[in-house]
């Protein structure tokens, strides 16, 4: 029979924790990974949010074809029309992605709610991609029934609806992050509500209203707003040949902003969640 060494079994003992009445400690296990974790958080915040949110989105597509039908007595058609017709599809977006989206994280913060997700093996991105994607999935129907709507009530072309498909996410991904960033960098969660209901009258009466009518000043914080680019994109193909190009300058300025708000917002979850 062979005799184990003294130090081998000594290691053997330390590595088991150290002797008798001593128990083992455990390994953590690794993180989980960020698009199996973003996706796990979006479907838990899809399914939390549909009982809750959906009537709210009724409320945000009437609101946007309310505001069309008053315009309509103001603009008769032509680039007027387009910008109320593109700004009127894209408030639907702010009022869920940015409104709401600030509200939830700022209730999240006050409620403690942000200690749940902290205790989680889920990078931070995941949280604050997975919950802006969900909330932004919200808007879809929205705004498809509020652009077919307008271009019904003011007479505009239907052929290029499917620019929608890329406008949506690329809008909701800029104000979802910025809706998150007021929610957890808030204080209180009244702020962030206030926050969040000032940046979606600023979407609407910068984006619904026609630019032409407006003074330079309004036009200069008008570029400043990220919906606009959304907005613009979505209008330019109402014209007779879309300049294409400028379509996806657009689009391109919406993407980066989205890029830039939402690590806004994965920094301020930072910040949150270890105070």
């Amino acid at each position: 029979m062979s005799v184990v060494p003294a130090d081998v079994l000594a290691g053997t003992t330390a590595a088991q924790g150290g002797g008798a009445g001593r128990t083992p400690v455990a390994e953590l296990g690794p993180r989980a990974r960020l698009w199996p974790s973003l996706a796990a958080v979006y479907r838990a915040q899809l399914s939390r949010a549909r009982v809750a949110r959906i009537p709210l989105l009724f409320v945000a597509t009437f609101q946007s074809v309310g505001i069309m039908i008053m315009m309509r007595g103001v603009v008769d058609g032509g680039g007027e029309a387009h910008s109320v017709v593109a700004g009127a599809a894209i408030v639907v977006v702010a009022f869920v992605a940015l409104n709401l989206l600030a509200q939830y994280f700022g209730q999240l913060r006050a409620s403690g709610g942000l200690d749940h997700y902290a205790t989680l093996p889920v990078p931070p991105a995941a949280v604050v991609l997975g919950a802006a994607a969900a909330y932004a999935s919200f808007t879809v129907p929205g705004t498809l029934v509020t652009a077919v709507f307008g271009c019904a009530l003011f007479g505009l072309p239907l052929g290029n609806l499917w620019v929608l498909v890329a406008v949506i996410p690329l809008a909701g991904a800029a104000l979802s992050g910025l809706g998150a960033a007021c929610g957890l960098l808030a204080p209180r969660p009244e702020l962030a509500t206030l926050l969040g209901q000032l940046g979606m009258s600023a979407a609407l009466l910068l984006g619904v209203l026609p630019p032409e009518r407006m003074p330079e000043a309004i036009r200069l914080a008008r570029d400043l707003l990220p919906s606009t680019y959304g907005v613009e994109a979505y209008a330019r193909t109402f014209a007779a040949r879309p300049d294409w190009p400028l379509v996806g300058v657009d689009m391109a300025v919406c993407a980066g902003v989205g890029v830039v708000s939402l690590a806004v917002a994965t920094w301020a979850y930072r910040r949150a969640a270890v105070r």
